[in-house]
């Protein structure tokens, strides 16, 4: 008989109830009664400055060649490039990049129009984006629509001089109210924007002298700029523009979260590291904390996170930093997103219900710890829920424990285990994504018993998998039959109970889907459960 008595711990923190959405929203829902993947894609988003790219827009590289094609190099002007790099080297694969910027504009072209020209602004502002613009009246009656204009625009790639992006638009007008109005066809564009003042004719052909056929390309009038150094609040942005942060609301999920240092010696602040710990608990992900900067002893970094009161289960942190052999610099650099880069990894590899320090999961050869980590260190740091980066075999360094920064209440306590909290995590957002549906349907006892089943399966594959510490588990859905008066807002619910590999107790939660979303919330108390094999 296994007993599940009194207030386990739960998911309370994770309450989703005060998230208003203020518009219209599209949510992806999974067809009824399909299978729950077991053992998804780990995914990671970063939140940063690059050298160019689009702003505020969650854009999902493969590789770095595709994130150096998007964003520029990992040298001067970005800190997402060598987050990204450490990412790609330390197992990551899907990464998702939020190119945040303070205080930046785009290069400007003018194409000849008379006594004024037509101005375009690059889409995407930064000193390294290059973009060029040509017209011609191919096709065009000059008599009949003498309004009437070609625009070419494409994007450059800076360092090699490639056709990146190219956008045609034909038949343009300058007629302000017009359909053809060339202001509100670009507003489609990627790369370039009609700034006013407008000309008081179409431009003219940018076309060579010999042959009508030969473009000549108008390049910059002036550049783009960079801007100044992100403050915490570019970094959190706001939900009702959809920018910073709150710009990752575009994705359906993603399982870890790293905002990279604004510079090489300065910290991501507090105050965006809150508004991040928030996001991440309302999302379900990990957030990835570097040690500050200036901390260069064991005991400065605990009294550092404590000093700073990061104290949550959905923090991971790690202290030293790291040294990177051909990197150009001395001093020791944030690690957070090879960190990222290897819990994608061991979640391919092994499941998130693993620890980190495990044989294959060494950082990159070419990263070694900024300082040496002794063991009283190395304990003293754990208990604290600080990750420890020392040296290995081979000369490979590894990430010891596996803690998050859950410490100080009895709630979070079995949370101080990053993989009992990640595999949770996984849990409630494997099923909040898989039973979406359930909220549509007529409320009956067939759909009780669906919801059920496919629960039930998921679970099953997860204790096949080496998830769970038993195979006994609860399952128990109110889909409405209760004929509560609340119905709306207490949804279709869903009781788990299950006991995680690594964890000493079973965890129980209750899960809420209603019409406005998701909520997770405190299970008072868990069903005595018996022989639930």
């Amino acid at each position: 008989m296994l007993q599940y008595a009194h207030a386990y711990l739960t998911f309370a923190e994770m309450d989703l109830s005060d998230v208003v959405d203020s518009g219209i929203t599209v949510t992806e829902i999974s067809a009824v009664d399909q299978p729950i993947d077991a053992w998804p894609e780990s995914t990671a988003a970063f939140v940063g400055c690059a050298r160019r790219g689009p702003l505020n827009a969650p854009t999902r590289v493969a590789n770095l060649g595709e994130f150096r094609r998007r964003f520029g190099g990992c040298g001067a002007g970005s800190n997402l490039g060598p987050a990204a790099r450490q990412y790609f080297e330390n197992g990551g694969r899907e990464l998702y990049v939020v190119r945040v910027a303070n205080n930046t504009c785009g290069a400007r072209i003018h194409v000849p129009a008379g006594r004024r020209p037509l101005v375009l602004c690059a889409v995407e502002p930064g000193s390294t984006e290059r973009i060029r613009a040509a017209v011609d009246y191919d096709g065009i009656d000059s008599i009949a629509n003498s309004d009437r204009f070609n625009l070419t625009l494409q994007r450059i790639d800076p360092e090699t001089g490639m056709i990146v992006d190219q956008e045609i638009f034909n038949r343009l007008s300058m007629i302000e109210g017009s359909d053809a109005f060339a202001a509100d066809r670009l507003l489609a564009s990627t790369i370039a924007r009609v700034e006013r003042p407008y000309p008081g004719r179409r431009p003219d052909p940018t076309v060579g002298v010999n042959s009508p056929y030969d473009p000549r390309w108008i390049g910059h009038a002036s550049n783009g700029t960079d801007g100044v150094e992100l403050s915490d609040y570019d970094l959190i942005g706001s939900r009702e523009h959809d920018s910073g942060l709150f710009s990752l609301d575009a994705i359906a999920q993603f399982d870890i979260l790293y905002l990279p240092p604004p510079g090489a010696y300065l910290d991501v602040g507090p105050a965006a590291v809150m508004a991040a710990e928030m996001y991440c608990r309302q999302r379900g992900a990990i957030l990835v904390v570097d040690p500050c900067a200036a901390v260069d002893s064991a005991a400065g970094a605990i009294r550092s996170i404590r000093g700073l009161g990061y104290a949550s289960p959905n923090i991971a942190s790690y202290f030293p930093r790291v040294q990177v052999r051909g990197s150009g610099s001395e001093s020791p650099q944030a690690a957070g997103g090879a960190l990222a880069g290897l819990l994608c990894k061991l979640d391919r590899t092994c499941g998130p219900w693993h620890a980190l320090d495990r044989c294959g999961l060494e950082l990159n050869r070419k990263m070694q710890p900024g300082r040496p980590v002794d063991d009283a260190e190395s304990q003293a740091l754990l208990r604290a829920g600080i990750n420890v980066i020392r040296a290995g075999r081979a000369g490979r360094a590894r990430v010891h424990g596996s803690v998050t920064l859950g410490r100080g209440s009895e709630l979070h306590r079995i949370f101080t285990s990053l993989p009992v909290r990640r595999l949770c995590l996984r849990v409630i957002n494997s099923i909040d994504l898989a039973t979406r549906w359930a909220v549509f349907e007529k409320p009956e006892r067939a759909l009780n018993d669906l919801i059920e089943n496919q629960i039930s399966g998921y679970l099953a594959s997860l204790h096949d998998i080496g998830a769970f510490a038993s195979n006994r588990f609860v399952v128990q859905c109110d889909a409405g039959l209760t004929k509560r008066q609340d119905r709306l807002e207490h949804g279709v619910a869903i009781l788990l109970v299950f006991h995680p590999a690594g964890s000493a107790v079973p965890i129980s939660f209750t899960l809420h889907q209603t019409v406005r979303g998701c909520r997770v919330s405190t299970t008072a108390f868990a069903p005595v459960a018996q022989h639930c094999a």
